[in-house]
Order: structure tokens, then C-alpha cells, then sequence
């Protein structure tokens, strides 16, 4: 392909959206045609390739955002492979004189960080720029200027900053360029075929920026209000579910922030506010933890935890949770949400997490590894850090006695039954299994073998 300009070439990764997106700003302010690409890249040093539910997702927002940009004039293309050798090679291809991206923070970021020094030694423009964290992990630090470990302080300093920017407006039309090979969407093959296990998701969800949008506004007029004292019910819409939203960049944390402090809100909504964001928080404080111990995915965050005394998981007992079949109403419930949305409630969440790793005492990434396959929101930040905190073995952990009792959990937060009931129908008849583990004696154990670990005269605590 020959062309008399330079083109903008912008690499799309964990940002899939037009708004409030500093890589495409960059690109329309340097006033030359734009080439918005999308590189599967499954490949690269860093990368954990996707799981099953999230390919779903990825499909569709890519569908999506592929719409938005055909509106605009603008030209959308689709690579598969490593990054450090199609990037240059689309490059060359369009003759393109600078490569705008937005920042990620895990294992990932050294493949960007060559990029830049051999695109910039071509005499290229490439930039990169803060898009998806309000907070980026290099400028929260501790007074002894190292990382937090612990989330309040760390969120106290994110507040002590002030406010983040403001959110960046759509751009209206993207200058596109003629004549750039790009891959079918539908040879990715992201989507289930044989069978198509996906119906339920898609009832559930619209992937997409205007989905997104959608769901914020909706949470905004709704939810919101009755958040604080219903967030913890799983039964209630009181979450905001923006977080594959969040997991795939269709919004952005500096747009929900705009939309919650700087929009209109009820008084209701107004007082909670601050709770809500904090969760949003929990997000950055977990993409901190990312930057600085890249390996969260696989090693425990707290290294005495190496020492814990795992159990072999018996395959009989791990599909019986996998598939919600464990004869605990509030687990197989969520279990069962899990399969049928791609989505889990956040308390539900914690409780399933829990009767894995302390009841049965299966190893935290066992579960781990099944929350990335079937969940849309699996984020490489929230998914293991999440986890780790349930086990003990994370930053700002839960201590490891402390067992989640899914019975006093679903009369606390389920009293009714109703999330029960929706996900288990045969619940209270005989096709019910009995538990497959009886809990006050797995918590025995669990904390024997948590004793286990602190007579190895290793730090606990």
C-alpha cells in the first residue's frame, strides 16, 4: 500500500471505546488519517490468553466498536499474532508516522515499553498514555515512597490527589485510510459453536461502549440508591455491573467518575455515592498490587502461604462445585449464576471462593483458573487478587480463619431464598444433592492446617 501521508496508527487493547479514550484523541489532534487496530495477540511475554466467556464478550464489543468507527468515516483493523512483529509490520503497510496506545500495568507492559524504543529508533512518534486507571500504581506510593499493601491508606492518598481529570469527549468523525487488509472477526472463532453454551449471557448482557453507557445510567437512576444497604444482596439490582465494562474499556473509570460526582444524582443516590466509588478503588488498588508483583496470577502475594498444605483436589468434588452441585444452597446458586450469565454477585463471589479453598482446601488458583474461563469481567488484576484475598495469601487479605459459613451467609443476605430459588428450582426436592462436605468439620480442618502453617514458624499475619 503507498500513501503520500504519514497515518496514525492506534493499538487498542483492554480500551475498546471512542470516548474518553486519550489514544485516539492523540491521533485526531495530530491531524493526519487514522488506522484504529485491534491485535489479538495471543502470543507475547506477559499476555494470559482469554477465557471462554470473555472471547464471547470480546467478539461482540469488537462488533460494536467496529459500527462506531464505520460511522465516523474511520478505518478499524483486525491482527492476530505477537505484537512486537505485526505492530511494525502494519506500520510498514500504511506508512504510518506515529503509534498512539493507552497503558496497561501487568507483565504486558514490558512488550510495550520495546515497542516504543524500537518505534521511536525508526523515527516514529509512539506514545502511550493514562486511560484506564485514575490512579496510575507509580504515583501512590506509601511516605517511604514504596507501595501500599493495605487498601484504605492507599485509597485516602488516591482521594488526597483531588479530583481525577475530566472524561474526553467522542470524536465525531476519524479520517480513515483506504485499502489495509484486516482479518474476519468470525475466523477468531471467539464465539461457542458446538455447542453455543452463550444464550444466557446474551440475555444478560450488552458488550459494547453503549452498553456500557446504558448500564451506568441505569445503575445511576436506580441502583444507586439503594446501594449501601442493598449491594450485598444478591437477590437485588443494586450493584452497578459495570465491571466487564470496565474489564474490556467500553467506559472508563474517569467516565464513571464524572457521571457520579460531576451528573445528577438523588439524594439517596448523592450519600452513597462515596461507597460506590470506593469500589471502583478496590479495582485501581488491585491494578497496584499488578504492577509491582506481576505474578499474582500464580504465586502467592504473601510467600509463607507456599507452605500451605493444599489437597488434591478429587475431580468428583471439584465439578460438583464447578457445576453447582454441591448440596449448599448459596453456593450453587452462584455457581449456576456463574455458568448462565458469565457473572457472579460480588458477595456470592466470596462465599464460593471461601467453601473451595477453607472447606475443601483446594488450592486458590484451582478456582482461580475456573472464575478466568467463565467469567465475562475476568480481569488480570481483580480475578487472582480477589481470590488471594479470600485465601489469606493476598494483599490486604482476609485472615485465613476467617471461613465464610454459606448458611449463615444466605439467612444473612438471602433471607428470602429468592437467588436461591431463581438459580436452583429443584431446591428442597429430592433431586437436591446432599452437601458434599459437612462444614463445621471442614472448618475444623481448615484451621488446622492454617495452624499447620504458623508452626512452620513462618510469618502468619
Amino acid at each position: 500500500m503507498t500513501t503520500s501521508s504519514s497515518p496514525s496508527i492506534v493499538w487498542l487493547r483492554d480500551d475498546l471505546r471512542l470516548a474518553d479514550n486519550p489514544a485516539i484523541r492523540a491521533a485526531v489532534d495530530r491531524g493526519e488519517p487514522i488506522v484504529v487496530l485491534y491485535l489479538l495477540d495471543e502470543e507475547s511475554r506477559g499476555i494470559r490468553p482469554i477465557g471462554a466467556a470473555s472471547r464471547w464478550w470480546l467478539h461482540h464489543s469488537l462488533t460494536a466498536l467496529g459500527d462506531s468507527i464505520a460511522e465516523r468515516g474511520g478505518t478499524f483493523v483486525l491482527r492476530r499474532g505477537a505484537a512486537a512483529e505485526a505492530l511494525p509490520k502494519l506500520v510498514d503497510e500504511v506508512g504510518a508516522g506515529a503509534v498512539f496506545w493507552n497503558r496497561r500495568y501487568g507483565g504486558t507492559r514490558e512488550v510495550d515499553a520495546a515497542l516504543k524504543t524500537s518505534l521511536r529508533e525508526s523515527g516514529l512518534e509512539a506514545q502511550s498514555f493514562q486511560a484506564n486507571l485514575m490512579h496510575e500504581p507509580w504515583t501512590v506510593t506509601t511516605g517511604s515512597g514504596t507501595p501500599f499493601k493495605v487498601f484504605t491508606p492507599f485509597w485516602k492518598a488516591c482521594l488526597e490527589q483531588g479530583e481525577p481529570r475530566a472524561s474526553l469527549p467522542t470524536p465525531q468523525t476519524l479520517e480513515g485510510v483506504t485499502g489495509v487488509d484486516s482479518d474476519d472477526l468470525a475466523d477468531w472463532a471467539l464465539l461457542p459453536t458446538h455447542p453455543d453454551w452463550a444464550g444466557g449471557i446474551a440475555e444478560a448482557w450488552v458488550p459494547g461502549e453503549h452498553g456500557a453507557h446504558e448500564r451506568l445510567e441505569q445503575f445511576c437512576g436506580d441502583g444507586l440508591e439503594d446501594y449501601a444497604a442493598g449491594r450485598d444482596e444478591p437477590s437485588q439490582d443494586a450493584t452497578s455491573r459495570l465491571s466487564p465494562y470496565l474489564r474490556f474499556g467500553e467506559i472508563s473509570p474517569f467516565q464513571i467518575w464524572d457521571r457520579v460526582q460531576r451528573g445528577q444524582l438523588s439524594p439517596a443516590a448523592r450519600r452513597n455515592a462515596p461507597k460506590f466509588l470506593r469500589e471502583v478503588g478496590w479495582r485501581e488498588f488491585n491494578y497496584n498490587i499488578l504492577f509491582h508483583f506481576p505474578q499474582l496470577q500464580t504465586d502467592n502475594f504473601r510467600p509463607e502461604f507456599d507452605a500451605f498444605p493444599w489437597s488434591k483436589p478429587r475431580q468428583e468434588v471439584l465439578e460438583a462445585w464447578q457445576q453447582g452441585r454441591t448440596g449448599i444452597p448459596l453456593v450453587d446458586a452462584g455457581m449456576r449464576e456463574l455458568w448462565q450469565t458469565g457473572y457472579m454477585h460480588n458477595r456470592v463471589r466470596m462465599v464460593v471462593a471461601s467453601l473451595l479453598i477453607k472447606n475443601l482446601l483446594i488450592d486458590w488458583r484451582v478456582g482461580e483458573a475456573w472464575f478466568w474461563d467463565c467469567l465475562v469481567d475476568a480481569d488480570e488484576a481483580n480475578n487472582p487478587a480477589n481470590w488471594q484475598w479470600v485465601a489469606g495469601s493476598g494483599a490486604d487479605a482476609a485472615p485465613y480463619f476467617r471461613v465464610f459459613n454459606p448458611m449463615l451467609q444466605a439467612d444473612k443476605f438471602d433471607r428470602h431464598g429468592e437467588y436461591q430459588r431463581r438459580y436452583i428450582p429443584e431446591l428442597g426436592t429430592d433431586d437436591y444433592p446432599s452437601p458434599i462436605v459437612d462444614l463445621k468439620e471442614s472448618r475444623a480442618e481448615a484451621l488446622e492446617a492454617y495452624d499447620h502453617l504458623k508452626n512452620a514458624q513462618l510469618p502468619a499475619g
